[in-house]
């Protein structure tokens, strides 16, 4: 009598579940023993694809065979599908067990392979299913290729975005997901201030509740979906393109293009990196004043302790003690702290610029709005003209191209302004409380703290000659705040403005001028 193992293989999850294909073929196969004799040894069963061998069950089996060669004669199966769906790969395993001496059979396609002719049949029934898949394939790809054509994501949602069906459960789409979208938005504009390199700004991200690898999080600063664009990648003869996708950006385009220039590394600026010692906050905030390379920092070994020093790495040989140079700073900074009689003076006169700068942001929507519609007329027109035999369809094809892709620019800079509408009271109420102990939160703030004011109030490196700092700019609502400050506390006081940084700065007790200054205080009031 025969000896036999049955082999039995689904390829998905739900059948392998429910289990109707096991046992339809677990039957069909004992029947087909017992009406012909053979003694079955073992039942296998395999929830693993076709393509390949590479089946935990089936290399079980296989170990199986060659520990107890020549104990099993036979390894049956339904179709020769359940055994392969690659011509060549079943040709090299049935090559194999052969050798070990088992011979494969499939029960409902079966073949005498002493007859030459059965390999020809047994390539038929081997190269239909391959086909099938690779059809099936074929048609996954086209249909997903259309669809990114049409502005529509395949596949997982990336980071800050979620998979969402609509109610008719049809129409796949994706949006934003809070709070992993502004996350996100906050990553972009950090590569794009230069203050941190990807790396900080990556851990940054994860304290701020970003859950993703390096590299996913790689992939998605380069994923041009955050701002709206879907890519179609080359095939054949069709060049790569990048499509208006219909999801919601988080990101503008210039954003987004801008990040991709810092990341290959085409932009001049140098980037820094954020310092864990607390001594250094200045460090790649400072520019020689010999050579005008970016100091950087570093710490000298003492008897007793170290030393921190901001020095160039060129051989001109800058080179200035941390501790001063940070004493120097904070009392620069608090230059920028307003004087308290004159703060509430202050939230008119920014509220009033606000809304200046919103009326004028209002003005460039309405234009950009009106110019969209102006070009889709235009396109509209060009189609009553064709339908009336006007123009003709080449000259109507070369109209709507030439509109639409003015429309698509007047899009991405319609894009590009802010949609949102800011509470100015609760901005200017922050901002001001901020302000107003700008000096203290830069002290007592850790370094990335500190490190965000610096970037903020200067938008250009500070120079330090030893003595002072010096700085092209400053930010505007800073200058204009302190351009404000003088001229309110000079009108005041009517001290020259000398006088007035000395008459509020140089206060503290045990200094020489303190006796001078109170001396002018008390003789103007």
């Amino acid at each position: 009598m025969q000896v036999a193992d049955l082999y039995i293989r689904v390829s998905t999850d739900d059948q392998r579940d429910k289990g109707f294909s096991q046992r339809s073929q677990e039957e069909v196969l004992r029947r087909y023993c017992d009406h012909n004799f053979i003694q079955i040894r073992q039942v296998i069963f395999e929830d693993h694809s076709a393509k390949t061998f590479n089946r935990p069950q089936w290399n079980k089996l296989l170990f199986d065979w060659r520990k107890k060669k020549n104990q099993v004669d036979l390894v049956l199966f339904t179709k020769w599908d359940r055994f392969s769906r690659n011509a060549g790969d079943a040709y090299q395993m049935i090559s194999t067990i052969r050798k070990l001496g088992v011979e494969p059979q499939a029960i409902e396609q079966p073949l005498d392979m002493t007859i030459p002719e059965s390999k020809i049949m047994m390539a038929v029934y081997l190269s239909t299913p391959e086909v099938e898949n690779d059809r099936r394939a074929l048609n996954v790809f086209y249909g997903m290729r259309r669809a990114r054509k049409e502005g529509r994501w395949m596949g997982t949602a990336p980071i800050g975005y979620q998979n969402k069906t609509d109610e008719s459960g049809k129409i796949k789409y994706i949006c934003p997901k809070q709070p992993e979208a502004d996350i996100m938005r906050w990553v972009f504009e950090e590569i794009a201030s230069n203050r941190f390199n990807t790396e900080q700004i990556l851990q940054m991200a994860r304290k701020r509740g970003l859950k993703c690898s390096k590299n996913n999080f790689w992939v998605a600063i380069r994923n041009p979906i955050y701002c709206g664009k879907i890519h179609v990648p080359k095939f054949k003869d069709e060049e790569s393109i990048f499509v208006q996708g219909k999801h919601q950006p988080i990101i503008s385009s210039t954003l987004f293009y801008l990040v991709q220039e810092i990341l290959d590394g085409r932009r001049k600026e140098q980037r820094t990196k954020m310092v864990v010692d607390s001594k250094l906050p200045l460090r790649g905030f400072l520019v020689c004043p010999r050579c005008g390379r970016v100091l950087t920092g570093s710490a000298s070994k003492g008897k007793y302790k170290h030393y921190h020093y901001y020095h160039c790495i060129t051989s001109c040989g800058c080179r200035f003690p941390a501790e001063r140079a940070n004493q120097l700073f904070s009392k620069e900074l608090r230059k920028f702290v307003p004087q308290s009689p004159f703060r509430d003076i202050f939230r008119p006169a920014l509220e009033y610029y606000f809304k200046a700068q919103t009326k004028s942001i209002n003005d460039e929507r309405d234009s950009l709005l009106s110019q969209i519609d102006t070009y889709t007329d235009l396109i509209r027109e060009a189609r009553k003209c064709l339908f009336q035999h006007k123009i003709t369809d080449e000259d109507f094809r070369q109209s709507k191209e030439e509109y639409e892709k003015a429309i698509s620019k007047l899009e991405d800079r319609l894009a590009e302004i802010p949609k949102k509408n800011y509470n100015i009271e609760g901005i200017l109420e922050k901002g001001m409380r901020n302000l107003s102990q700008l000096d203290t939160l830069y002290e007592s703030g850790g370094v990335e703290t500190q490190r965000q004011i610096i970037s903020s109030i200067y938008p250009d490196k500070l120079v330090f000659t030893g003595d002072a700092y010096r700085t092209p700019r400053v930010n505007y609502a800073v200058q204009l705040i302190y351009s404000m400050d003088k001229a309110l506390a000079e009108k005041e006081n009517g001290t020259s403005l000398s006088v007035l940084d000395l008459s509020h700065k140089v206060i503290p007790l045990g200094l020489e001028p303190r006796a001078h200054t109170l001396k002018v205080y008390c003789s103007t009031n």
